[in-house]
């Protein structure tokens, strides 16, 4: 493709040279031969800095967002208004469109993106539809399992990942849309079919500012990002945002679809709670669906409720929608139990908000009194470091009032130091009145949680999930909750490998 033709629909300011393009890059490091460099300026760095040194290391185009940057020798160039909205055209050109010839489902909301584009997954694969899944635990290229560095990666990597899925037969793609990716264009001119909201509630303020922010960054997803609205947004009625989204999608010309508890075109009429599973009598537009899930707590109903109206959107059948909820066994680091035959149940959760900590341990009393035992929850958390300090006292009581037991740790500390953000935590988790233990180090802090669990007790390992890696002043190094808490269980004298039960939600 020469450069000229992926120039194509790109706001382009000056543009010269058309020499023949062998691909796309937006970091000089992994700049080839025959490469087009797209020098755009981004949220910590300029890449506009680098443009000497993709050349130096063969590329043949530039494309800048930088008026200070003059045109190089023997190197085509084009100046354009907007870096990241270019990088989407510029991508889409260059694999020939691959989202527009698949249809696209997007997730966002505060929580419970990732356990419903699962469950998404598992109602298109049940209806024998090959699919894309991108999101914050991994993604899946039609069933191959790929990791996940950013739950929105950037419109290059986007658009490789659908031209994959093309090549591998994908109809379909489900995506977790964060208001990040949103907010910065990463998702500009891809085409959703659907567009699906589970709820909001205080997150990433340290970036938005404030709650009305956050919502309009990601009330985008419902009015088009560079494209049409969605068809369809499945909409949850019951939380506040979602109700002011039916009127952004009517205005917008989409179909709203609405899911709730007791309300909405999908909802619960019957509903049996267990910790083994959730059994349900859904009402759909098309009639009643009786379903049964291996997930467990009011959370995850509301998952399965936006999941079905997804999967419904789509057009999948009943039957095709309660089979594949059915299949869905668990999501990597979301309720996950790691059980080595101790008398006491552990899990590992990635509740990071006040709200997620306030439903985890809401749902892990539900557990433990549905088991017939008089068990304690015993929590575990952290707050992130370079992140919203005003939400910390907000976590901290919220696990402190669903708590029998609260370790303050660390979560992903960042450059920020370790005690001085348990001592934001400490203020809210002060005034719940819980009994509580400090341990900066997360290694030990879990083998403590281990030690303190009795018969019936249920520890909550949360803040860090399906995380690989906990990141500190020095960097990041190797830590999964799920692993460490199977070291410490094996150092208290249980065997791991003897009940290597790892991941059921159930």
């Amino acid at each position: 493709m020469n450069f000229q033709d992926i120039l194509d629909g790109v706001e382009v300011l000056e543009q010269s040279g058309n020499p023949d393009i062998t691909g796309l890059e937006y970091d000089s490091r992994r700049a080839k031969p025959g490469n087009l460099f797209v020098a755009m300026k981004g949220e910590s760095s300029d890449g506009n800095r680098f443009i000497d040194q993709a050349i130096s290391r063969g590329a043949v185009a530039i494309v800048t967002d930088s008026s200070a940057e003059t045109p190089r020798g023997g190197v085509a160039w084009a100046r354009i208004e907007h870096g990241r909205r270019a990088l989407a055209r510029l991508s889409a050109n260059f694999y020939h469109h691959p989202a527009q010839k698949m249809a696209v489902t997007g997730i966002t909301g505060t929580n419970g993106k990732s356990t419903t584009a699962f469950l998404v997954e598992a109602i298109l694969r049940g209806a024998k539809r090959s699919s894309l899944l991108v999101g914050t635990i991994e993604y899946h290229v039609a069933g191959r399992v790929l990791p996940a560095p950013h739950t929105t990666p950037e419109a290059l990597e986007l658009n490789r990942l659908f031209s994959e899925a093309l090549k591998e037969s994908a109809t379909e793609a489900v995506m977790e849309v964060s208001s990040h990716a949103l907010e910065q264009e990463r998702v500009y001119a891809i085409p959703f079919d659907v567009a699906a909201f589970t709820n909001l509630t205080r997150d990433h303020l340290d970036y938005h500012g404030t709650m009305e922010q956050y919502f309009a960054a990601k009330s985008i997803l419902f009015e088009g990002c560079g494209t049409d609205a969605p068809r369809i947004s499945v909409l949850n009625s019951d939380d506040e945002y979602g109700k002011r989204l039916i009127q952004v999608s009517k205005k917008n010309g989409s179909k709203a679809s609405t899911y709730g508890w007791s309300k909405g075109d999908f909802h619960v009429v019957k509903a049996e709670i267990t910790p083994r599973g959730s059994r349900l009598d859904m009402a759909t537009p098309d009639g009643t669906i009786e379903l049964f899930s291996q997930l467990i707590g009011r959370v995850n109903v509301y998952n399965i409720l936006c999941a079905a109206a997804i999967g419904h959107a789509r057009g999948c059948s009943r039957e095709e929608i309660s089979q594949g909820i059915s299949t869905l066994t668990h999501v990597p680091g979301r309720f996950e139990r790691v059980d080595c035959g101790q008398p006491f149940t552990v899990v590992v959760d990635y509740a990071h908000t006040d709200d997620a900590l306030r439903n985890l341990t809401l749902l892990a009393r539900e557990f433990v009194q549905q088991a017939g035992q008089k068990g304690r929850v015993i929590t575990l958390f952290g707050c992130g470091g370079d992140r919203d300090r005003n939400k910390r006292p907000l976590m901290g009581e919220a696990a402190g009032r669903g708590s029998d037991l609260v370790i303050l740790t660390s979560d992903n500390p960042r450059s920020e130091d370790p005690i001085a953000i348990i001592n934001d935590a400490l203020v809210g988790l002060q005034k719940s009145g819980v009994k509580y233990k400090i341990e900066p180090d997360r290694r030990v802090a879990i083998a403590l949680a281990v030690e303190e669990a009795g018969p019936g007790d249920i520890v909550l390992l949360a803040g860090k999930g399906h995380e690989k890696m906990q990141a500190g002043a020095a960097g990041s190094q190797p830590f999964d909750d799920v692993e460490v808490a199977r070291e410490a269980l094996n150092a208290a004298g249980f065997d791991c490998d003897a009940n290597a039960v790892v991941g059921k939600s159930s």
